[in-house]
C-alpha cells in the first residue's frame, strides 16, 4: 500500500518488485476535457486496487497488423494511467520513466515487453506511461484555437499527457521508494521524438534529470499552428462535419470513429509541433541554438531503420532523385536502388540526426552517442540489420516474454550488455556498463560512438562520408 496526493493505491507482489498498474495521473481527457491540458486527477477515499493495467488510448488497428504493447486490451478515451515497478525495499532509488513508440498513433505503456522486472533487479524503479495518440493527441482547429485563453498551450496534448506524468513522478514517485531528484527519460521512435520535443519545451524544465532517446530522429520539421488548424478542419471534413463545426459537435465524435480518423500533418507526421505557447520551436531549432534543456543524454538509432518503411512507405525513385552531388558519391557502390535507398533512409531520417543532435548537446552536459546492430541469433542471415525497435527488448531484457523461452545465451550478453549502460546512465548520469566497457562521451571533433553489436566497441568516424554528406543535404 502507498499513499499518493490523490489517495492511497494497492499493489501486488512479484518477485522482489512492488508492482502497481492502472494509477491515474490525470483526470479523464473525456467531454469538455477532450483536446484541453490534462486536469488533476481526482481523489479517491478508499485504497485503490493497483493490480492490472488500466485502458489503452484509443487507436486503429497498425497497418502492419502487428498487436501494439499491451495487446488486445480494452481502449478507451480515458486512458491516461501509468504503472510503477518498484524494489519491496527501495529508499531513494532512480527513476526511469518509459515513454512509448508508435507514430504517435498507436501503443501504450502497457504489456510483457516494457515489464520493468530487470530494472528492479538493478535497483532502479520503472514507470510506464500512456498519453492521447492520433487526432485526440495531436490536434488543432481554428474553433479550439478561438476558444483558448491567450497563453493556454494547443494542439500537442499528448505531449502534454507526458508532462503531467512526469510531474506527477516527482510529486509522488519518493512514497514508492524513487528519488524524484533522479529521474530518467528514456523512449523509443515516437517516444523518442516525444522526449526531444520535451527537451525543446521550456516548461518541461526540472521535470527529468536525464534523456535516453531511442531512434527519435531529430530533423523533423512539423507544422506550424496555422498548418495544423488547416489539417485539423479537414478532419473533421472526412468524417462528416462542417468546416465551422462547434467544439461541442466535434466533441461528439466517437473516440473510435475519431482514432482511426485520417491524419497527414505533413512532413513532420502526427506529433508534437510548435503551437507558439508550449513548445515554440521544434526540437532542431532548439538544438541548433543551443537552447534545447541541458541534461545528459543517450541518443541512437539502428541499422536497418529502413524497416520502417514497410509502415511508412516513400517514393523510392524521387528521393534518389533528390541526392545531392556529395551524397550520390558517398552512398555509390551499394550494387542497387533499394541498398541505396534502404541506407539513405536509415541515416537521414535516424542516424544523421542522432549524431547532430549529440554534438548540439555536446556542448554542455554529457552526451553519449551508439549505433545498435545487434540482431537475434535466430534472424541472422533473414533479416538485413537490426529493425527499428528492436533494441527495446535487449534494453527491458524482455526476451523471453515474446519468445515464451530463454533466448540465446549470445542474445542474453547483449541485453546483460545493453541494460547495464541504461542502468548506470540512469544512476550515474554516465553509461557505466557491465564488464566496464568503455563509452566515451561524444565529441564532435572525435566523432567517437558505441556500437552494440555482434562484436560490440567504441568506432571512431562512423558512416562519416555517409551523415556528413546527409547533415550538409539537410542544411545543417
Amino acid at each position: 500500500m502507498v499513499s499518493t496526493a490523490s489517495g492511497q493505491v494497492r499493489g501486488v507482489v512479484e518477485g522482489g518488485a512492488a508492482v502497481f498498474k492502472g494509477i491515474p495521473f490525470a483526470a479523464p481527457p473525456v467531454g469538455a476535457l477532450r483536446w484541453a491540458p490534462p486536469a488533476p486527477p481526482k481523489s479517491w477515499a478508499e485504497p485503490r486496487d493497483a493490480s492490472d493495467y488500466g485502458p489503452i488510448c484509443s487507436q486503429p488497428p497498425r497497418p502492419d497488423g502487428v498487436v501494439a504493447a499491451g495487446g488486445n486490451r480494452p481502449q478507451s478515451e480515458d486512458c491516461l494511467y501509468l504503472n510503477v515497478w518498484a524494489p519491496k525495499s527501495a529508499k531513494a532509488a532512480p527513476v526511469m520513466v518509459w515513454i512509448h513508440g508508435g507514430a504517435h498513433r498507436f501503443g501504450s505503456g502497457e504489456g510483457p515487453i516494457y515489464e520493468g522486472g530487470a530494472f528492479v533487479r538493478d535497483g532502479v524503479i520503472l514507470v510506464t506511461i500512456n498519453y492521447r495518440l492520433g487526432a485526440m493527441g495531436y490536434f488543432a482547429h481554428p474553433a479550439l484555437t478561438k476558444a483558448a485563453k491567450a497563453d493556454a498551450p494547443l494542439g500537442s496534448y499528448g505531449l502534454m499527457d507526458q508532462m503531467a506524468a512526469l510531474a506527477w513522478v516527482k510529486k509522488n514517485i519518493a512514497g514508492f521508494g524513487g528519488d524524484p531528484k533522479n529521474v530518467t527519460v528514456f523512449g523509443e521512435s515516437a517516444g523518442g521524438s516525444s522526449i526531444l520535443a520535451l527537451l525543446a519545451t521550456p516548461t518541461a524544465k526540472g521535470l527529468f534529470d536525464k534523456a535516453i532517446v531511442e531512434s527519435g530522429g531529430g530533423w523533423q520539421k512539423p507544422m506550424g499552428l496555422a498548418a495544423q488548424e488547416r489539417e485539423g478542419v479537414q478532419t473533421m471534413k472526412a468524417l462528416g462535419l462542417a468546416a465551422d463545426a462547434s467544439l461541442e459537435e466535434m466533441r461528439a465524435v466517437p473516440a473510435a470513429k475519431l482514432a482511426a480518423a485520417p491524419q497527414v500533418a505533413g512532413a513532420g507526421g502526427v506529433g508534437p509541433f510548435p503551437d507558439g505557447r508550449l513548445l515554440k520551436e521544434s526540437p532542431q531549432e532548439a538544438f541548433a541554438g543551443g537552447r534545447a534543456i541541458d541534461v545528459p543524454l543517450i541518443i541512437g538509432s539502428n541499422s536497418f531503420e529502413a524497416s520502417l518503411m514497410r509502415n511508412f512507405p516513400i517514393d523510392a525513385q524521387a528521393a534518389l532523385g533528390r541526392m545531392t552531388s556529395d551524397q550520390k558519391a558517398a552512398y555509390g557502390g551499394l550494387g542497387s536502388d533499394q541498398a541505396t535507398i534502404d541506407a539513405l533512409y536509415t541515416d537521414t531520417v535516424m542516424g544523421g540526426p542522432a549524431r547532430w543532435v549529440a554534438g548540439k548537446a555536446a556542448t554542455g552536459a554529457p552526451s553519449f552517442l551508439y549505433h545498435f546492430s545487434y540482431v537475434a541469433q535466430a534472424q541472422r542471415g533473414r533479416v538485413p540489420g537490426a529493425g527499428h525497435g528492436s533494441e527495446i527488448v535487449y534494453v527491458f531484457g524482455t526476451a523471453s516474454k515474446i519468445l515464451g523461452r530463454e533466448p540465446a545465451a549470445e542474445d542474453q550478453a547483449m541485453s546483460s550488455l545493453m541494460h547495464s549502460c541504461w542502468i548506470g546512465f540512469a544512476k550515474t548520469g554516465r553509461p557505466a556498463c557491465q564488464g566496464g566497457q568503455a563509452w566515451p562521451a561524444y565529441d564532435p571533433g572525435k566523432d567517437q560512438l558505441m556500437e552494440f553489436g555482434v562484436s560490440s566497441g567504441v568506432r571512431t568516424n562512423f558512416r562519416k562520408p555517409q551523415l556528413d554528406a546527409d547533415q550538409k543535404a539537410a542544411g545543417l
